[in-house]
């Protein structure tokens, strides 16, 4: 008989609110696991665990072993308060990605779902990184990767993220956009979609109008576009960025490569966002992180660590639990694809 997909879950830091997101995924998810359709693994801070348990009067078990477990990812040494930034709980968050990427190399989980850390203090640790991207990078000696944001059928991969916005057009190289494309696309038949169809956004005003507004669609996207149609891919643009994405959601295409970090993130999070009319609060948000590019599996809650909510039982899980169900097709369709 086949085991059942086992997904390790990283805490991220102890003292935000993945400790209490994670207890509460789990409660929803215990009755596929009970039948045996998926095994979760949480790696990190035990005793924060166990008080997210306590503040949610939650009874539910996580032994050492079995289809919902806990592993420590290392010994404690300092008391943790949820809300407050500590190098304790920046220590504890790379500890559980180095223990999940070791364990996902090794062949005894399938894939690695993050909770939010807090940069501060992971570089307070001793862990000169921006965030889970470049860690997951260095861990797995990966030289780049590429991030894609998911809510729903709203898929969008990025060129460009964390830079900025007058250094974006000289990091739009063919090269660049050719693999960005090619990773997306590869992520596509991954989720499940056999001849995605993906969308090029621009990066100019309507496409650069003919270069009045740039050329940079024109010398830049449109050869790659054309060679990546050659080679039998379903490659359309460039298409605007301010109807690419209105295409998107009406399922003309499967997904949009967003040439920086704004284009691909303001409508995705947009959506993903729940809002209470009455308030102007929001109380829920969707959607996913996954990191491409990886040897392994990754994908993350697309929220921080909420410092301010921490420790008060108030944190929304969906996010999460979206997280998880796209590792866990992620992992399946690895599985059951043929190799090319």
């Amino acid at each position: 008989m086949t085991r059942a997909p086992r997904l390790g879950i990283t805490m991220g830091d102890p003292t935000g609110v993945g400790p209490e997101i994670i207890v509460k995924a789990c409660r929803r998810l215990k009755p596929r696991i009970d039948a045996g359709e998926l095994s979760l693994l949480v790696i990190g801070h035990r005793s924060a665990l166990m008080a997210a348990r306590a503040v949610l009067n939650e009874t539910l078990a996580f032994p050492e072993t079995g289809p919902l477990a806990m592993l420590e990812a290392g010994e404690e040494r300092e008391k943790l308060t949820f809300g407050e930034i500590a190098p304790e709980g920046g220590r504890f968050a790379y500890l559980a990605v180095e223990k999940a990427v070791a364990l996902t190399q090794a062949g005894d989980i399938d894939g690695i779902v993050t909770a939010p850390l807090n940069k501060e203090a992971l570089n307070l640790a001793g862990y000169k990184f921006a965030g889970h991207t470049d860690m997951l990078a260095a861990l797995t000696q990966t030289k780049s990767s590429i991030m894609l944001l998911a809510h729903g059928d709203m898929r969008v991969s990025h060129v460009t993220t964390h830079v900025a916005l007058e250094d974006v057009p000289k990091l739009l190289t063919p090269e660049r956009l050719r693999r960005t494309i090619d990773i997306t696309h590869q992520a596509m038949l991954d989720l499940g979609i056999p001849r995605p169809r993906i969308a090029i956004a621009a990066l100019n005003p309507h496409a650069g109008e003919g270069g009045l507004f740039g050329r940079q669609d024109a010398e830049v996207s449109a050869p790659v576009i054309a060679e990546c149609v050659r080679d039998g891919m379903d490659i359309h643009g460039p298409v605007p960025g301010d109807t690419v994405f209105v295409k998107l959601r009406a399922r003309q295409y499967d997904a949009v490569v967003a040439m920086y970090h704004d284009q691909g993130h303001i409508p995705v999070k947009l959506l993903g966002f729940n809002i209470d009319p009455a308030t102007g609060r929001w109380h829920a948000l969707s959607g996913v992180n996954i990191t491409l590019g990886l040897p392994v599996i990754r994908t993350s809650v697309d929220h921080g660590t909420a410092f301010d909510i921490a420790g008060k039982g108030i944190a929304n899980e969906d996010s999460l639990i979206e997280a998880i169900d796209y590792a866990l097709l992620l992992a399946a369709n690895r599985k059951t694809r043929p190799a090319a």
